[in-house]
């Protein structure tokens, strides 16, 4: 992923794909859908939610915070098999990405 994105700077990369993110649109398809259960609209709020936190916040994700990342993270590896479309599977990996870089880095 380092490669790709040209920098070894955890938040620089977590800036990079955040910005990358924030210029594609939610797939409109998904609106109000639940995939195995996964409400796909509240999916993509709450990993927004704790990526512009963690961004943009005054410190550490705490503790309720990195445990429903921890959640999330799961979720997406339960729906991103269940995409077919390539923007829906592009935009749910880079959430995806996101969630496991900043697990990493926020842990």
């Amino acid at each position: 992923m380092t490669a790709a994105l040209g920098s070894d700077d955890p938040r620089a990369l977590v800036s990079q794909l955040w910005e990358h993110h924030l210029r594609d649109p939610f797939p409109a398809r998904l609106r109000g859908e639940e995939l195995a259960g996964v409400d796909m609209v509240i999916l993509d709020a709450d990993v927004t939610g704790c990526v512009d936190t963690w961004l943009h916040g005054s410190g550490p994700l705490d503790r309720g915070r990195l445990s429903l990342f921890r959640d999330l993270a799961r979720d997406l590896d339960v729906v991103l098999p269940l995409l077919d479309d390539q923007h829906e599977s592009e935009y749910h990996g880079r959430l995806r990405q996101l969630a496991r870089l900043l697990l990493e880095v926020a842990s």
